[in-house]
């Protein structure tokens, strides 16, 4: 499927359809994830800090996502990408590369000087689409913490 098949645009409000949409794509993604719900799509898709890039085929079908996180720290502002997945049966056919390019427009407009992504390196396929869309791999400890989330 080329890339004139495919078409992008930013969710702007959490419908059933988005909602089935995420449950057949996050397994792709996360096998750890816990299953999306209508509030926490809603939650994303109305947050002034995200915005949630959806891919679709010809006809109409969501078969890929891409959340972008905007937001200004005293530095400047700062663009982050994350939770990149393209169906399986779409993969090698430029929907990835659809979502990413809509992120780093979206990132531009709003005036971050830099995007930053991070992908497994397992993940060789993503891993040199976001090369060849000409993003870096730095030298970087990048550090997490797992929080105890109450209730």
């Amino acid at each position: 499927m080329p890339d004139d098949n495919v078409t992008v645009e930013e969710a702007v409000v959490a419908d059933p359809e988005l909602l089935e949409a995420f449950r057949e794509l996050l397994p792709q993604l996360s096998s750890s994830a816990p299953p999306v719900t209508a509030y926490t799509l809603d939650d994303i898709v109305e947050s002034r800090a995200t915005a949630l890039f959806v891919a679709r085929d010809r006809g109409g079908k969501i078969i890929g996502s891409l959340t972008l996180a905007i937001f200004r720290v005293p530095t400047g502002v700062r663009a982050w990408i994350e939770d990149v997945v393209v169906n399986e049966a779409a993969r090698g056919s430029g929907v990835g590369a659809a979502l990413v390019n809509a992120a780093v427009a979206r990132a531009v407009e709003a005036g971050a000087r830099t995007l930053d992504l991070t992908s497994r390196p397992e993940r060789d396929g993503a891993n040199r689409l976001y090369q060849r869309l000409g993003f870096e791999v730095r030298e970087t400890n990048v550090y997490r913490r797992t929080l105890e989330v109450p209730g």
